[in-house]
């Protein structure tokens, strides 16, 4: 004799045929299917693995590059020197829209970054050690005034622009430089032997794992960005989603990067700020919907709904009394999609 619930159970089914359904079974033969199938789309489509960029092979592959860009960090030009908050206190690229500076608030200068010190002269004295040559040539740069260290970097800097490479150093024509030829000429082999990259990323902590002056430091130049552009890794390459090479990336982003690509955004040095706040705004909206007039009622007004479920509408229109899965008093189930 059959119980009330069974009898409950075998009336909401009515007219509802079944069949026997292992589910452990399909679970399984669907994880073995996924796990092969991951492990041959990994095999034909994985990211390529590409070496890490370090300043070691910028130092090797460009070193005029990397001797410009080492002269306009003692000279206070590159990015770094002046880029603001959380690095130093300028300005050159704290993004604001009027009164509203986020990056300004943060706080200000948590991870202190002196380009000059950390990435030339630092490293450089602790080189000097075993070398008379280059201890007397930073007596000589550090013992001089602003405007002669000025003077020499100008001069420098402009001599750069017609430099060669001999026998592994960076070769400039005559002139009143100083002593940065020999500076930039040790660090160049510094950098080269692999030295400069460990200086950078050494800390107090156990792991070194803070990357940030060599990326800072690498950022300054062109070589990394020559990378980026290659590997078309760039703003207004769709960067944001591209993966290295010719391999699919991170499509969900395309939103992001989209606005990178379209005025006022694509220029506007503010762009990473703009870009955040559009995106607060829309995240804002989708959280409302329900709450918004007129925006909830799109659903009404685009019935989608009546698409997915035509069926059952189908059935209505013609006034079907064959029972659908829902309610043992044999009234039809109404989808929770259409709210009525």
């Amino acid at each position: 004799m059959s119980t009330p619930a069974a009898r409950r159970q075998d009336a909401y089914y009515a007219g509802v045929r079944m069949r026997r359904y292992d589910l452990l079974k399909e679970l399984a033969l669907a994880m073995i299917g996924t796990l092969v199938l991951v492990i041959v789309l990994a095999a034909v489509l994985s990211s390529p693995d590409v070496s890490s960029v370090t300043i070691q092979s910028w130092a090797q592959k460009q070193p005029v590059d990397f001797v410009i860009t080492a002269t306009g960090e003692l000279a206070g030009t590159t990015v770094s020197s002046q880029y603001g908050p959380p690095y130093n206190t300028g300005t050159g690229s704290v993004q604001s829209l009027g009164p509203f500076s986020p990056q300004s608030w943060g706080g200000g200068v948590r991870q202190p970054v002196d380009s000059a010190d950390d990435f030339v002269l630092k490293p450089l004295q602790a080189e000097a050690k075993g070398d008379p040559d280059l201890q007397t040539a930073l007596s000589q740069y550090q013992s001089a005034g602003d405007k002669q260290q000025q003077a020499w970097n100008d001069a420098y800097t402009k001599a750069l622009g017609s430099a060669k490479v001999e026998g592994g150093q960076v070769v400039v024509k005559s002139g009143d430089y100083g002593p940065l030829p020999v500076m930039m000429g040790s660090l160049l082999q510094l950098a080269r032997s692999g030295g400069l990259d460990g200086y950078l990323l050494a800390n107090e902590h156990f792991y070194q794992t803070d990357y940030t002056a060599p990326l800072l430091f690498m950022g300054d130049g062109t070589y990394l960005s020559g990378l980026a552009e290659d590997q078309h890794l760039l703003g207004d390459q769709w960067g944001m989603m591209n993966e290295t090479g010719q391999y699919p990336g991170q499509s969900w982003l395309w939103l992001y990067t989209f606005w990178y690509q379209i005025p006022p955004y694509n220029g506007s040095s503010n762009a990473d700020l703009m870009v955040v706040l559009t995106m607060v705004v829309l995240s804002l909206g989708l959280v409302l919907v329900p709450f918004i007039p007129g925006l909830r009622d799109i659903p009404r007004w685009v019935p989608v709904h009546r698409l997915i479920w035509r069926d059952f509408y189908r059935d209505e229109g013609r006034g079907s009394t064959t029972p659908a899965a829902g309610p043992a008093t044999g009234t039809p189930a109404q989808p929770s999609a259409t709210g009525e």
